[in-house]
């Protein structure tokens, strides 16, 4: 491979390497000179700059071949935290993790429900400060906060432009007000894409990987990681996969496209199925149609326990989501796809079985290479969990997309930090 000159510092090359010690590691000098391109100087000088931030640790050494051993290099996962916030309309979830992804910490609480935007943000800062208090961490850990709302963002990334699943926040600068009561750096960001990008990050999925993930919460979203980034388009909000149309003759969808998987085959469009189909009666659903998540569980357990009714309308929940993974898979030429989100906590494992039949037999790439097809983990905490992660990839890993402007005082945690010298 031709060697190509780098500026040691610039963050694109930084990335690089960090993206390269997280999925690679325990990994050598020599070994990551072999796989970036990059000259041996140029390697040596960023390594050396990682490990004086304690963003990577010398862990040993390669057995000798003869040579002087080589040392191997990790991810430093005591180096800083990242606190990631899911909310949404039921509950909030705040979780905690270290540089590679492992959860620190976790807490439920209460959803926005029908509380203005301003009660909210006082509520989250408050079950903040609780959270890092109760965790125990030291709140010079925390790299930043971010909050993954559903929806697509506002232009400026500060709020949610328009969601159904949370009325009355259209237009609410979320991240600024948030930002100006917790004593840390804040972002916003779409839950779908933050579920990607966690999934990416905690499995150790290789940079040079095409990786996709559907997130299925009240509505439906999909992230894509490209070279270890986000792919997010003109406003950060690429990725809509609720709102590709499967049916230009169906019903109206509220972005006023037709036939969209999301009114056709989400969790809302299931339960309001249900609710219609004299079959279903048997099952406890809510009276309140808002409480979609706790319903469609309930169709989810009826469904995977043998009840006919609810078995058809969640197989053909997943038939269409396999007709739309499909066409995500072919856009972007997908090596990997994950189903996500707290909608799958039950049902996971039926949508991974139908996206992975149809993707084996039609995916247009399907003879060049294999599309590996997985449920997470942790359905339930992913936007959470990829929140968090977006937090500790722009401080560990600057370089990866569009920089996001912050205008709080407060020192920030990124590299070079004084307070991140020593930590191991």
């Amino acid at each position: 491979m031709a060697r190509r000159e780098s500026t040691p510092e610039a963050p694109g090359s930084r990335a690089l390497i960090v993206d390269l010690v997280r999925s690679l590691g325990p990994v050598s000098r020599v070994e990551l000179v072999e796989a970036t391109g990059l000259t041996q100087p140029a390697v040596s000088m960023i390594v050396r700059k990682l490990l004086d931030d304690a963003v990577i640790v010398e862990v040993g050494s390669a057995p000798s071949s003869g040579g002087k051993p080589r040392r191997l290099l990790d991810i430093n996962e005591r180096a800083v935290v990242g606190v990631g916030v899911q909310m949404g309309f039921e509950s909030v979830t705040f979780v905690a993790t270290n540089p590679s992804g492992g959860v620190l910490a976790r807490q439920g609480l209460p959803g926005a429900q029908d509380d203005p935007p301003e009660a909210v943000v006082r509520r989250l800062a408050d079950s903040y400060q609780a959270f890092i208090a109760a965790s125990g961490f030291d709140v010079r850990e925390i790299v930043g906060v971010t909050v993954a709302v559903p929806g697509p963002l506002a232009p400026d990334r500060e709020g949610i432009l328009e969601a159904p699943a949370l009325p009355g926040w259209t237009g609410f600068a979320l991240r600024a007000e948030l930002d100006s009561l917790i004593d840390a750096p804040v972002l916003v960001d779409n839950d779908a894409g933050a579920a990607a990008l966690g999934e990416f990050w905690s499995r150790g999925v290789s940079r040079y990987s095409t990786f996709g993930a559907i997130y299925v919460g009240t509505g439906v979203g999909a992230g894509v990681v490209i070279d270890g980034a986000l792919f997010r388009g003109a406003s950060s909000n690429a990725g809509e996969l609720g709102h590709v149309s499967l049916d230009p003759t169906g019903p109206l969808c509220v972005c006023g496209n037709r036939g969209c998987l999301e009114v056709l085959a989400g969790p809302r469009a299931v339960v309001s199925s249900a609710r219609n189909d004299p079959r279903i009666g048997d099952l406890a659903l809510s009276d309140d149609p808002r409480h979609v998540l706790l319903d469609f569980e309930e169709i989810s357990r009826a469904a995977i326990a043998g009840h006919q009714g609810a078995s058809d309308l969640v197989t053909l929940s997943a038939d269409r989501f396999a007709a739309a993974a499909l066409t995500l898979t072919n856009l972007f030429d997908l090596d990997q796809l994950v189903l996500t989100g707290p909608a799958l906590l039950v049902s996971g494992a039926l949508y991974v079985r139908h996206v992975r039949d149809v993707l084996q037999s039609t995916a247009l790439a399907r003879r060049a290479h294999p599309v590996i097809v997985d449920i997470s983990a942790n359905p339930l905490d992913s936007a959470a969990i990829g929140a968090a992660s977006l937090a500790l990839q722009r401080s560990l890993a600057p370089g990866h997309g569009p920089a996001i402007t912050d205008t709080s005082s407060r020192p920030q945690h990124a590299k070079g930090d004084p307070h991140l010298a020593g930590r191991r």
